[in-house]
């Protein structure tokens, strides 16, 4: 049983949760990764990903938001929903969880967007937090062979509804819109850890699925 540790507890201080029950919040985040059919999009990356904001932020970020996101941006997910709608739940579910522990508005509002950025991963120019939570979630495109090749057994297992042939065109598409991109990591330090062996282990899939 995943149990609520400093990374939730100090986010939530720093958010200014003052209220509620902070673990049945936490319980409730667990049992939702641990829904039936999640392989990637589980509690093991939303920890993962929490760990990257971590690694990555600064003095002067507000890592805290980008933590709670990091939290809840898969809080919902169903492999047959329009692209975005899994997001925009996710927001929903994080503002509900987060204003019962009276995290302030302003924190809400951060939290609930950057949920929503990564749907796109394609945060703005001056956008620090969303940077910093968009390539925490896309680290994983910057790992070893091994865990990359299982990563991409555990995505096709969430899409196990999908054929064979259709699988291999949507992929195709969503790796060759990442490859396309001139960066795939908007931090200096998310680019310097991960650009090339992401770019490399793409590359590699692509083959595969030729």
């Amino acid at each position: 049983m995943h149990e609520p540790d400093d990374r939730w507890g100090a986010a939530l201080d720093a958010a200014g949760a003052h209220t509620g029950d902070r673990f049945a919040a936490f319980a409730d985040l667990v049992a939702r990764h641990g829904e039936p059919g999640r392989h990637h999009h589980d509690f093991d990356h939303a920890s993962d990903v929490v760990d990257a904001v971590l690694g990555m932020h600064s003095q002067g970020d507000d890592w805290a938001v980008a933590v709670l996101a990091g939290w809840y941006h898969d809080a919902v997910h169903d492999p047959r929903a329009p692209r975005g709608a899994n997001e925009g739940a996710s927001a929903v579910v994080a503002f509900d969880a987060l204003s019962s522990l009276g995290v302030t508005l302003t924190a809400l509002g951060a939290i609930t967007r950057l949920v929503c950025l990564t749907a796109s991963h394609e945060p703005g120019p001056t956008d620090r937090a969303g940077a910093v939570l968009c390539d925490a979630d896309l680290s994983i495109l910057g790992a070893d062979d091994e865990r990359y090749d299982r990563y991409v057994c555990d995505v096709r297992a969430e899409y196990a509804h999908v054929d064979d042939d259709a699988w291999r065109d949507g992929r195709r598409s969503v790796l060759r819109s990442f490859l396309d991109r001139p960066r795939l990591f908007h931090t200096i330090v998310g680019r310097d850890r991960w650009e090339a062996t992401a770019r490399a282990n793409i590359s590699r899939e692509l083959t595969s699925l030729a």
